[in-house]
């Protein structure tokens, strides 16, 4: 195999303040006086900080007009500044005060704040109580937009988290053998993903053998690969914050004529779901083209089984699942820069499933493939 590029580069304090930038004329228009952005994967795409939700506010308030501002207990401001890639002005509060208060302290009554649909609802209130005078509206679709329409420096950060993943599932594919734990395959995963330079190993990573693939999620145990067995392994990993995810079902040995059935209607139904995601058609629109296939081999309808039990995909970046997702009833067009799974699996309860996993990012022209998705039920790679 050929070596794996370098990663491309981190995304830039200048990047970042463009991005605060685009959110404050999206306010004005809409009306809002400020944004009020969680801890969490919006927070890392404004400011470059990694930082998990807790019990304790740390939010960006990006006001339609003047500087933004971080919220941040007091003792946590020296790991703030080492971890930030954005210099911005502070709002530090003592455990004993309101960080609620202290974050819309300099905004006026009657005026309108939009908050992270992450937000807490916990936080949510103690805004609420603390300035009665505002009206805290959820966001009305600012950072999902913004997030979901990727730059070519994100999907380039996709594109190798993708790269390292497929060649990682290659390799555990080429390594397997009978008896054989599922646990050792996730084990082997992880390190391998290591290994190519990913955060932290394996953002996710599940192993199924046999009956245990008729579960989309799988079920609890560690299977022991048998003959014949299906195998189904769904993994990913993150390079700066961008997720990577994949899936691959395969037979172990010489694959059942009823699996090879099914494993064909599968990539047919992922095949017809990108042919169908042009610019400007609905996310709704794919997720029936996929169903479309299904139901001319009797599958289905809707979400029954045999057949596809939830959506055909949904969108990826800095969060693994993000808008847009492509489900019946999710009318928003497929827009430049979009990045979204396609996998319509198929479930045969209580026997046996097929789910085939690639993704793709939408450009002017159409969809393109993050990774070339599987050959056969024996062969899944080229």
């Amino acid at each position: 195999m050929s070596p794996l590029s370098a990663p491309p580069p981190s995304i830039s304090a200048e990047t970042h303040a463009l991005r605060i930038a685009q959110a404050q004329k999206e306010l004005a228009l809409k009306g809002y006086a400020a944004l009020v952005v969680n801890a969490g994967d919006s927070l890392r795409y404004f400011t470059g900080l990694p930082w998990s939700a807790t019990e304790r506010l740390v939010a960006l308030v990006i006001p339609a007009v003047g500087s933004a501002r971080m919220v941040c207990p007091r003792f946590e401001l020296g790991s703030l500044v080492e971890s930030a890639k954005l210099q911005l002005d502070t709002l530090l509060w003592e455990e004993d005060e309101s960080p609620f208060l202290h974050a819309v302290k300099d905004l006026p009554d009657d005026c309108a704040v939009a908050l992270d649909r992450d937000i807490s609802l916990r936080s949510a209130e103690g805004f609420r109580l603390a300035r009665p005078g505002i009206r805290f509206n959820a966001d009305p679709g600012i950072v999902d937009h913004m997030r979901a329409c990727k730059t070519s420096q994100e999907i380039a950060l996709i594109q190798h988290a993708m790269n390292i993943t497929i060649r990682v599932i290659q390799e555990a594919w080429t390594a397997l053998r009978p008896g054989m734990r599922a646990s050792e395959v996730i084990r082997l995963i992880d390190e391998r993903h290591r290994a190519y330079g990913a955060d932290n190993g394996s953002w996710f990573c599940a192993v199924q053998f046999g009956h245990a693939t008729a579960f989309p999620h799988g079920i609890p145990g560690d299977q022991e690969l048998q003959e014949s067995d299906l195998v189904l392994i769904d993994t990913g990993c993150c390079i700066n914050g961008y997720h990577s995810d994949i899936t691959r079902t395969f037979a172990f040995g010489t694959p059942d004529p009823e699996h090879e059935r099914i494993w064909n209607i599968e990539k047919q139904a992922q095949l017809a779901a990108f042919a169908a995601a042009q610019p400007g058609i609905p996310c709704e629109a794919v997720d029936q083209a996929a169903r479309t296939v299904l139901e001319s081999y009797g599958l289905g309808p809707d979400y029954k089984l045999p057949g596809l039990p939830h959506r055909t995909g949904h969108g990826i970046g800095l969060s693994i699942h993000e808008f847009p997702y492509v489900v019946r009833g999710n009318n928003a067009p497929l827009e430049t820069g979009n990045c979204c799974s396609n996998e319509p699996m198929i479930v045969v309860p209580s026997r046996f499933g097929i789910r085939l996993e690639d993704h793709f990012y939408i450009t002017p022209e159409g969809p393109r493939w993050f990774t070339e998705p599987a050959h056969t039920i024996t062969q899944p790679f080229a």
